[in-house]
C-alpha cells in the first residue's frame, strides 16, 4: 500500500510559478530594446573612432581605443541578445554589465571630443538599456 503526503497548495520548492503573457511580451521587449541599442551604439562607435586621428593627442588615442573596444562590445552583446544560445542568466547579466561599464566609458572619453556629443549620447542610452534589461532579469 502507498501512502502519499498531501503537499501545501502551490508549485513545489525550486519550481518558479509560470511567466504571464504580459510578463514574457515586457521581457522580449526589453531585450529587443537592449539589443537596438547596442546595435546603434556599436555603429556610432566604430564611425566616431574611424573619425580620430590614430596618431592624435593621448586624449585622442584613448577615445578612439575606446570607441573601437565599445562597438567590439556592443557588436557581441547584440548577437548574444538576438540569438536563441542556451546562456545562462548569469552569463547574459555579466555580458550586459560589461557593455554597460564600457559604454559609459566611452560617452565620457567621447564627450571631451569636439563633434562626438551626440556619439557619447548613443552610449549613454545603450548603457541605460543595459541597466533595464539588468533589472528586468531581476
Amino acid at each position: 500500500m502507498y501512502v502519499f503526503a498531501t503537499l501545501p497548495p502551490g508549485y513545489p520548492p525550486g519550481v518558479t510559478s509560470p511567466t504571464s503573457p504580459q510578463q514574457l511580451y515586457r521581457f522580449l521587449e526589453d531585450r529587443f530594446e537592449c539589443a537596438q541599442a547596442c546595435t546603434e551604439c556599436a555603429r556610432a562607435c566604430a564611425v566616431r573612432a574611424g573619425l580620430l586621428d590614430p596618431v592624435g593627442s593621448p586624449r585622442q588615442d584613448r577615445a578612439r581605443r575606446l570607441g573601437i573596444m565599445c562597438a567590439e562590445v556592443c557588436d557581441s552583446t547584440c548577437r548574444m541578445l538576438s540569438e536563441q544560445d542556451r546562456r545562462d542568466e548569469e552569463g547574459v547579466r555579466i555580458q550586459l554589465e560589461w557593455c554597460r561599464s564600457v559604454c559609459l566609458d566611452c560617452a565620457d572619453a567621447f564627450a571631451g571630443q569636439p563633434g562626438a556629443e551626440s556619439t557619447a549620447g548613443v552610449c549613454r542610452a545603450c548603457a541605460e538599456a543595459c541597466t533595464g534589461f539588468i533589472a528586468a532579469l531581476n
